[in-house]
């Protein structure tokens, strides 16, 4: 078995074969089986017993696994395809992070109905409270130790747990809904504010605190987010957020739509990003079908991706100056989105949301004139941005609100799960363009602007700022090199066939006909994309049971785990720099809900 494990390790440098070696001879009864997916990292089934030592032991080697990326659930019940997996009804899987080390190991734990639960890790991640949480109402998994083990996701008065199989995915399946007086009654009852039901101490006699709502309708929260604040005066002396009011079920969705037809769905996940949110969902599904692309359709999905993310870090820096007090720079902020915009639809045909991406290509050719379009907008922005940064990033009033306002440092940045501009800004310098390069990011010369020890509000902003010219730097390079090649893959698993094949090819005619109609059969594997999104990191975790649609997709936000960490970061600051943190972070709840 050790031979077996070498030699694999050896071929495949991305796996952690002495740090895997260690664990089996520490735990070696407690190892159950060690999975080879496409996820391309280590995957091992441990007893749950062990969970806890197991989690520790990892933590604390040389070059710790110290970062908790996710936690989730899968219902293993109707899995076929099982590949010698260990028995279980359920599984949690605890995805980890050594950033030292830039290697991940996924850790699972196989669960029986008979025995619904699993210690809780949250004394060993604290980041683990929301994820644990979202796994007990989605799969009834309880995880026992929890310090408050409640829904976050779903309304407080909702029966069953969707994500399990046995759950209707449709409503159309479902009995006529009937808002019956005493259901209405009970959710406006549910509806009432009771510290004790979030967590909160109760006032000491002859206190001046005040409980205030924040949300869940409010400009400066960026969404249908609430946070409920103890008061003291103008100090936080305690809050807690309120997520879910943005939940579609995008993880259930994908249960029963087609691999092709699932695209769409992306898009709206972060919905500034657009193209940004299909990127690891069509490289993870290109991974199971060893689907290898053109230079072109890398740089063309690389571009696409680059313009939307200076789209959306404009936004933020308009709307986190709004916040802050100043009007003017949002009107002028969103002219410049809008000539960015033009390009979009120019190329896709749309502009929010183009679900452009194919597995094995785009969905068309880049159009003629192209490159002219991209080309004034390169002359047009820069002189744009310096004026934006003289005039409101070096403002005297906006410094004073941001700088030095809702610090945090690396340890507690890596504790919660920080990814993105909040993680670089402590000096971590952890970009996925650069630290795992994808769809050909290895091929571009750009540089990942850093902090030097704490994030705060103005250092935040401002790495956002820099990285507009880094991405401006990445479109200038698409510009001048794009590659000659065809935009599509040639891969039976790739989307339909060009209508000319079509018409003259009874082969080209029956792969289009099955396509259409039933959909792609993708391998039975599993697999994993991890991308730098627009507000840190942003992964599609896939798993294919032979069918013509996901078996279970995990959909891991960078904005769920910014929202968890607010309370340890705003407590102790006035209601004035809440506002400031809010708009440093970049989160949109479709983000943080899906």
């Amino acid at each position: 078995m050790k031979t077996k494990i070498e030699n694999f390790e050896k071929k495949n440098n991305y796996y952690d074969f002495f740090t895997i070696k260690k664990l089996i001879k520490t735990f070696n009864k407690n190892i159950l089986h060690i999975q080879r997916t496409k996820i391309e990292c280590d995957v091992i089934w441990i007893n749950k017993n062990v969970l806890i030592d197991v989690l520790i032991f990892l933590k604390n080697i040389k070059k710790p696994y110290i970062f908790l990326y996710d936690l989730h659930g899968i219902d293993e019940r109707t899995r076929i395809h099982k590949m010698k997996l260990p028995k279980s009804d359920f599984s949690v899987f605890y995805h980890l992070i050594s950033i030292e080390r830039n290697k991940d190991i996924l850790i699972k734990v196989p669960i029986n109905k008979s025995d619904m639960s699993v210690k809780s890790v949250t004394n060993i991640f604290i980041n683990a409270n929301w994820y644990e949480c979202e796994t007990w109402e989605m799969f009834g998994i309880k995880f026992t130790g929890h310090p408050f083990l409640r829904r976050i996701i779903m309304p407080k008065n909702w029966n069953g747990y969707p994500l399990r199989k046995d759950y209707l995915a449709r409503a159309t399946e479902r009995e006529e809904y009937n808002l019956t007086e005493d259901l209405e009654n009970l959710e406006m009852e549910s509806l009432k504010f009771n510290p004790k039901d979030w967590g909160m101490k109760n006032d000491k006699k002859n206190s001046d605190f005040m409980f205030l709502n924040l949300g869940p309708n409010h400009p400066s929260v960026h969404g249908v987010f609430r946070i409920i604040l103890k008061l003291y005066g103008e100090k936080i002396v305690d809050c807690v957020p309120e997520i879910g009011f943005h939940h579609r079920g995008a993880e259930k969705m994908s249960e029963r739509q087609s691999w092709h037809s699932y695209i769409p769905y992306t898009d709206r996940i972060e919905y500034l990003g657009g193209c940004i949110n299909e990127m690891p969902y069509i490289l993870s599904i290109e991974k199971l079908a060893n689907i290898v692309v053109s230079d072109r359709i890398k740089f063309i999905r690389v571009m696409l991706s680059e313009l939307f993310r200076i789209n959306s870090h404009l936004l933020y820096i308009a709307t986190f100056v709004q916040d802050i007090g100043a009007m003017t720079p949002i009107f002028l902020i969103f002219t410049d989105r809008q000539k960015i915009y033009d390009i979009i639809e120019a190329i896709t045909g749309s502009r929010m949301h183009p679900a452009w991406f194919r597995i094995g290509g785009v969905s068309q050719d880049l159009p003629i004139g192209w490159n002219k379009l991209l080309k004034n907008f390169l002359d047009w922005i820069p002189n744009r941005l310096n004026k934006y940064y003289s005039t409101i990033l070096k403002n005297s009033i906006f410094i004073s609100r941001s700088k030095n306002i809702a610090v945090y440092n690396k340890d507690e940045a890596l504790s919660w799960g920080v990814t993105g501009a909040g993680l670089r800004a402590t000096g971590i310098n952890f970009d996925i363009r650069k630290s795992r390069p994808y769809s050909g990011y290895e091929n571009f010369d750009f540089k990942i602007p850093l902090g030097e020890n704490n994030s705060d509000c103005y250092t935040r902003v401002i790495l956002k700022f820099e990285e507009i010219f880094q991405s401006l730097c990445i479109l200038k390079q698409c510009m001048n090199n794009m590659p000659e090649g065809p935009f599509k893959s040639d891969h039976p698993l790739t989307t339909i066939p060009p209508k000319e094949l079509v018409l003259n090819d009874i082969d080209s005619m029956i792969s289009h006909f099955l396509q259409v109609s039933w959909g792609t059969i993708m391998p039975i594997n599993e697999s994993f994309q991890m991308i730098e999104g627009t507000k840190g990191i942003n992964s599609y975790y896939i798993i294919s049971d032979g069918s013509n649609m996901s078996y279970r997709t995990r959909i891991r936000t960078p904005s769920f785990p910014h929202l968890q960490q607010i309370p340890s970061v705003i407590n102790g600051y006035n209601i004035s720099d809440l506002i400031s943190y809010l708009g440093s972070i970049d989160f949109v709840m479709s983000d943080v809900d899906r």
